[in-house]
């Protein structure tokens, strides 16, 4: 398929059923235990800083690793998969002295994505695979100062945003990404920075692709960080004409509900939601089962709530 095809391809199965998303990928990282060796490999043996917990580095050191993760969710019936790209940015980067690695992260990312989807393409011809380039919020923010005693500080720009999202899509696209994946959203700002940036990598590139965007309700307050509700989330982020707009993260599936609930009501886009297995336990584990997560959403579908559905954390 080329990329034309599978779009429209997306579009076909999109308006037939409820797309399936992947679940979270770095608790199935945490499952390999690997350790500082395992994420240096060969190639960064004698990195000047330490790289565990660098996961998105992993596309490059343990690639076969997150070939099979991408495999197990597409093998349990994944439409949708993300590309471990969460942090891959030059800001998120400069923690670990990698920002120069950031697009080739990303492009390598992409491709791993792309041959487990298109292997299962091969394998359910009647129901193709696609691959969303997940792209972060960064660990910065654009709207509030990190120091409590100057509020109008900022540790990072609208601009150094948009260069560090023009860069990741970009390498996305030259992976061969099918949607480009606006996720985890709690300051709108970072989101408007990344929106502005597929569109200009979409304008330099000649290419067109289904943008998502998720944001993230931090607490039962049903507002995000910065602190819009979901219905000022929407109105903020709709002249990117989303193909689907929702929220993930932070929330299990029951506190989620009624945000999602405001969102098929107002937006005029497709919805997706893909929450926590829960809220984490006292050892920051996930306790809520596939099941239990299953009775929760079974009767938003119900309601015509949601269009993609998966899991973040847990």
């Amino acid at each position: 398929m080329t990329s034309k095809d599978r779009i429209k391809a997306l579009e076909a199965a999109a308006a037939e059923r409820i797309l399936i998303l992947d679940g979270a990928m770095g608790t199935m990282i945490q499952r390999h235990r690997l350790e500082e060796d395992d994420y240096r490999g060969t190639r960064f043996a004698n990195w000047q800083s330490d790289l565990k917990g660098n996961n998105d580095l992993l596309v490059l050191t343990q690639p076969e690793i997150i070939r099979e993760i991408h495999g197990d969710y597409l093998a349990a019936g994944s439409d949708v998969i993300e590309t471990n790209t969460f942090n891959a940015q030059r800001i998120s980067m400069a923690d670990y002295a990698m920002e120069d690695l950031s697009r080739e992260m990303n492009v390598a990312a992409a491709r791993i994505a792309r041959a487990a989807a298109d292997d299962w393409t091969t394998r359910t011809s009647d129901r193709p695979r696609f691959v969303a380039g997940a792209v972060g919020p960064t660990n910065r923010t654009a709207s509030i100062s990190p120091d409590v005693n100057d509020a109008g500080f900022r540790n990072v720009t609208y601009d150094e945003l948009v260069a560090a999202y023009g860069e990741q899509v970009e390498g996305l696209i030259e992976g061969g990404v099918d949607i480009i994946l606006i996720e985890t959203v709690f300051d709108t700002l970072n989101a408007k920075a990344a929106g502005f940036a597929t569109l200009c990598a979409f304008e330099k590139l000649g290419v067109e692709l289904p943008i998502i965007i998720s944001g993230t309700i931090t607490d039962r307050s049903g507002r995000t960080l910065s602190g819009q509700t979901a219905e000022a989330f929407w109105y903020s982020m709709r002249h990117l004409r989303p193909f689907a707009i929702g929220l993930n993260c932070a929330l299990g599936a029951d506190l989620m509900r009624p945000y999602i609930a405001e969102l098929a009501k107002i937006a005029d886009a497709r919805v997706s939601a893909y929450p926590n297995a829960g809220l984490p336990n006292e050892m920051g584990e996930y306790d809520e089962t596939p099941e239990q997560m299953a009775d929760q959403i079974g009767p938003w579908a119900e309601a015509g709530y949601l269009n993609l559905v998966g899991g973040c954390c847990g």
